[in-house]
């Protein structure tokens, strides 16, 4: 009977320290515009690198495109890539732009578990600097989506 018990209590000893409960390796995905921390840093300004690289979040109310209404696309500030078109923007009153839809194939998604619990990561598909985050409270007459969108990751294009 004891070693029975032993056995089970070493084999009980094993399962939980298995691989399953381990924290997965990050796999860096590469994307077509890869660049530095350097780099990135001579390029960006110190708010753009710490949301677009480092995935932080600007404060809400503070970007000049959260009341952007001209037609246009907003492009990634960090590669110029298109995301997102004027006319699937609106006014969330969360304090940053949002979106209804992306532009499709512009923005890859992820998972986020920094808060305690998981949540729709946005980043560019072309340089993977980090966007924001997709909900599922936006319009529901279009989508239903709310892409929250740091307005320092984007630059506006306005329609010619």
């Amino acid at each position: 009977m004891k070693k029975i018990i032993t056995i089970l209590t070493i084999a009980l000893f094993f399962s939980c320290n298995s691989s399953a409960q381990k924290k997965e390796a990050e796999v860096k995905k590469v994307y077509p515009v890869t660049k530095t921390q350097t780099e990135w840093k001579k390029q960006l300004t110190a708010e753009q690198f710490y949301v677009l690289r480092e995935a932080g979040t600007e404060r809400s109310f503070t970007s000049s495109l959260n009341k952007e209404s001209r037609k246009g696309t907003f492009h990634c500030a960090g590669c110029n890539t298109a995301l997102f078109k004027s006319e699937h923007k609106f006014d969330s009153g969360t304090g940053w732009p949002s979106f209804d839809r992306e532009i499709e194939g512009n923005v890859a998604f992820g998972s986020d578990n920094k808060l305690g619990y998981s949540r729709d990561e946005e980043h560019c598909a072309t340089c993977g600097g980090h966007l924001g985050h997709v909900f599922n409270d936006g319009p529901r007459q279009t989508t239903g989506k709310r892409h929250c969108i740091n307005g320092v990751a984007l630059t506006f294009v306005p329609e010619k």
